[in-house]
């Protein structure tokens, strides 16, 4: 149980900087001279970036945050669980705050069809690789000795 919750924090320990960037740029985004000139799509999908950003940090710092409030509790095994759960939501509201980002990027550069052709391909790519790939995987039956 010990060695399972150290491999998850580490895990998340790759996954935070990066959020942690992209939120620190979304906040400094509305106080750019040219901000208040943008069109309704550009707010819109600033916003989904926005509160995914922030989603995804709090559900992926929580797992750490719970571990310290918890520790020396003896319930490690509940802790590992819900962690578990925190994570995997965190890291698919992660690729939909890049998936926005880069729909208010390419959309505002590029227009809005190139904009939702690049975040839409990306967001199958980060589907397909975070979560559909390992899914299977997981489901081969030479991944279950014994079964």
């Amino acid at each position: 149980m010990d060695r399972e919750l150290i491999e998850l924090l580490n895990e998340l320990r790759v996954a935070i900087p990066g959020i942690q960037f992209l939120f620190a740029f979304l906040l400094t985004v509305p106080f750019a001279q040219r901000f208040g000139q943008v069109g309704t799509f550009e707010r819109a999908s600033y916003f989904v970036t926005l509160v995914a950003a922030a989603l995804a940090s709090a559900l992926l710092i929580a797992p750490a945050a719970q571990h310290r409030v918890l520790f020396r509790s003896r319930d490690k095994e509940e802790l590992l669980r819900r962690a578990n759960r925190y994570a995997y939501a965190g890291i698919l509201v992660l690729a939909i705050a890049i998936a926005a980002a880069l729909l208010l990027i390419v959309g505002y550069l590029f227009g809005q069809m190139r904009g939702y052709l690049v975040s839409g391909v990306f967001l199958l790519l980060v589907l397909w690789s975070w979560f559909v790939q390992p899914m299977l995987q997981r489901r081969r039956p030479e991944n279950h000795p014994g079964a």
